[in-house]
């Protein structure tokens, strides 16, 4: 037993009601976020919610090869005043991960799956945030309901062919030629070494990034199976990109508005993908930053604001 002496009990106390009193006299309210899993066609789907229940909505749709925690930190900065909802994507995060010979690792099925987790939620309208992988399940689900889409949050999310440069090309040969030798060679693109490059290259400032990211996601991206997931999610991207056109007349007869927000570092989805945003929707805001593929971990003081504010001015206040 560890014995403490009575001094140090009494300062501890003392700290404890202090930090109480402080919290008291600022009003602070600090978010609580939520876990679930809902069943939606046969599968489980994970997601945090969290926020007032008749907020406006925002709904965050996360990248590869991450999930939902991707938003851990941004979550309770948004839901003083909005009710977000940030689900897994089925072999991602807490969600099931069904083998891929019983289940259709699609992005058409990932819109689907989130649509009909948004409708048990009763979500009718929302803003949506959408990231890497996000992008095109976003952007299916605003084709499907471009009356429910309210605002959007560009982060790395790409709708224009001129965002697919070199890191693209052995993905586009796959694309190209369904063979076990190109599936193959894809394989790097789940390794540990992959991951902690999508985390680390072209940060401004390395120390801000919290290494459980990588040794979080290469744990599960580890399963068994899961790297046929992924292979197949990598052939099925190539469908986004026949919609792209799609996704840019959403852009431009819907005119939903938009707030980009781009690490420019990033060699996955480069900066020349967040310029063609403006030719369809020029009044977006845009912010390039001085970050990389997952901008939210070093730059988190630097966009919260920027999308607090842009969701009070288009969501208004509640």
């Amino acid at each position: 037993m560890i014995q403490r002496s009575p001094k140090r009990a009494a300062a501890q106390v003392s700290l404890v009601h202090g930090s109480r009193r402080l919290i008291q006299e600022a009003d602070m309210k600090i978010p609580v976020i939520r876990y679930h899993t809902a069943k939606i066609d046969g599968v489980n789907v994970f997601y945090r919610e969290a926020g007032p229940a008749d907020g406006p909505i925002v709904v965050l749709l996360h990248g590869f090869p991450t999930s939902s925690h991707m938003f851990r930190n941004l979550i309770p900065l948004l839901a003083d005043r909005y009710h977000v909802i940030a689900p897994d994507y089925p072999g991602f995060g807490e969600s099931d991960a069904p083998d891929h010979t019983r289940f259709a690792y699609t992005f058409g099925n990932y819109a689907d799956i989130v649509d009909a987790l948004l409708n048990h939620l009763d979500a009718k309208r929302y803003a949506m945030y959408v990231m890497d992988y996000g992008a095109p399940v976003g952007y299916r689900l605003a084709l499907k309901h471009p009356d429910r889409v309210t605002a959007l949050i560009v982060q790395n999310g790409n709708a224009y062919e001129e965002g697919l440069k070199e890191f693209w090309d052995p993905i586009k040969a796959y694309w190209a030629e369904n063979t076990p030798a190109r599936r193959e060679a894809l394989a790097g693109l789940v390794s540990l070494e992959t991951t902690k490059f999508q985390y680390l290259d072209g940060m401004s400032d390395a120390a801000r990034i919290d290494p459980d990211n990588w040794v979080h996601d290469q744990a599960l991206l580890d399963r068994p199976g899961n790297k046929d997931i992924q292979l197949d999610l990598f052939h099925d991207y190539g469908t986004n990109v026949p919609l792209y056109p799609k996704f840019q007349a959403f852009f431009r007869e819907r005119k939903p508005p938009t707030l980009i927000v781009w690490g420019k570092n990033d060699k996955i989805f480069p900066a020349d993908g967040a310029a063609p945003y403006l030719r369809d929707l020029p009044n977006a805001e845009m912010h390039m930053l001085d970050s990389g593929h997952f901008a939210l971990e070093d730059k988190l003081d630097e966009m919260a604001p920027l999308i607090h504010d842009f969701l009070d001015r288009n969501l208004g206040r509640t």
